[in-house]
């Protein structure tokens, strides 16, 4: 059997849970003449894979400990299978695993995360990564990242891209003048530069925030001076709510300051949303000539993006086009795929 460290299911979705749930949708449920089987804890499932997938609970333990504990006395019990780790840590001592790490900014800003978060990924990850027979990353950045910061040899770091779920696409709705971001709310979505660079222009744009905070990062305080009826923080969104968004925005900013992948801006592109992004780490090698590019440190840089699209109808249909075009370079079939390769290539 290969068994999936499905715990994702039970978590609410962020990038890495899209990941996980996209490329394990389009996996066959035997890889190699063995049982592909997902497994995760007995916490009530908020995410779903399909009814033609084998998806069994164990033990009575949940998160961390149950990750630690009772997935690694699981997969004792069955031989020692190898296991899928998509999300989060896995079984650090686990050793016929393949564990997917999705960027190091844990490592090179630990000032953004929590004191506990910060301190078990600098200690574990490196740990785990020892044990690991391959790891999986989401870009070519990421994986000369994880070589020069871990000295992983690079035949052993696969690179397998992300997309767009399907059900984000364009729904040919009328434009509103809407600035949209989605993002997490913590230090390296870099928001507080962006509701500066916003506050600098001169429309009658708003600017809408999609996301939740989590306990994983550091408490980011946006200055409260800066809030204004023309900037609205929505929350957590449900995907369709967040489609509607996506279909109503005219323009997508997304200036993090650090992206392993970055699939926001994706989204945003199967909706026909123009979009800026941030001109560092993986983000020009997944969007290339079909954004506008920012400087995330520079908030003189932000807002003269933000001038370009909100005053140029032209440029912004222009970057619609070509964001229509770089969509085409990234499809969940392919990354399945490749993933399912990977695996059959392990299981020998």
């Amino acid at each position: 059997m290969i068994i999936i460290n499905a715990r994702f299911l039970t978590q609410t979705i962020t990038g890495v849970q899209r990941f996980a749930i996209e490329i394990c949708r389009g996996l066959p449920n035997h890889i190699a003449g063995n049982d592909v089987i997902f497994v995760c804890p007995k916490d009530k499932k908020i995410n779903h894979l399909g009814n033609n997938k084998k998806v069994i609970e164990v033990g009575s333990l949940s998160n961390n400990l149950w990750e630690q504990i009772e997935l690694p006395l699981f997969l004792k019990k069955n031989g020692n299978p190898l296991l899928i780790n998509l999300v989060g840590l896995g079984p650090i001592g686990y050793k016929n695993k393949i564990m997917a790490l999705y960027d190091l900014a844990f490592y090179h800003y630990p000032e953004w995360f929590s004191f506990t978060f910060r301190t078990t990924y600098n200690f574990l990850v490196p740990i785990s990564i020892k044990n690991a027979k391959l790891i999986i990353t989401d870009s070519e950045y990421v994986k000369a990242d994880i070589h020069k910061t871990y000295g992983v040899n690079q035949k052993n770091i696969d690179v397998i891209y992300a997309a767009p779920s399907k059900k984000f696409k364009n729904l040919h709705l009328k434009r509103e003048k809407i600035i949209l971001t989605v993002s997490s709310i913590d230090p390296r979505k870099n928001l507080g530069r962006v509701i500066k660079a916003f506050q600098l222009i001169e429309s009658d744009f708003k600017l809408v925030i999609v996301g939740k905070s989590n306990n994983s990062f550091a408490k980011m305080d946006v200055e409260r001076k800066l809030i204004t009826s023309k900037v609205q923080f929505t929350g957590y969104l449900t995907d369709d709510e967040l489609i509607q968004l996506y279909n109503k925005a005219s323009i997508f900013i997304y200036a993090s300051l650090f992206e392993g992948f970055g699939i926001p801006p994706l989204e945003a592109q199967a909706c026909g949303c123009s979009c800026i992004v941030s001109n560092s780490t993986s983000l020009p090698e997944v969007y290339q000539n079909s954004v506008t590019y920012c400087d995330p440190k520079s908030i003189e840089s932000i807002k003269d993006a933000l001038n370009l699209l909100v005053h140029d109808q032209e440029e912004r249909e222009k970057i619609q086009k070509s964001g229509f075009e770089n969509l085409k370079r990234f499809n969940w079939v392919s990354s399945s795929k490749k993933l399912e390769h990977i695996i059959t290539k392990m299981s020998k």
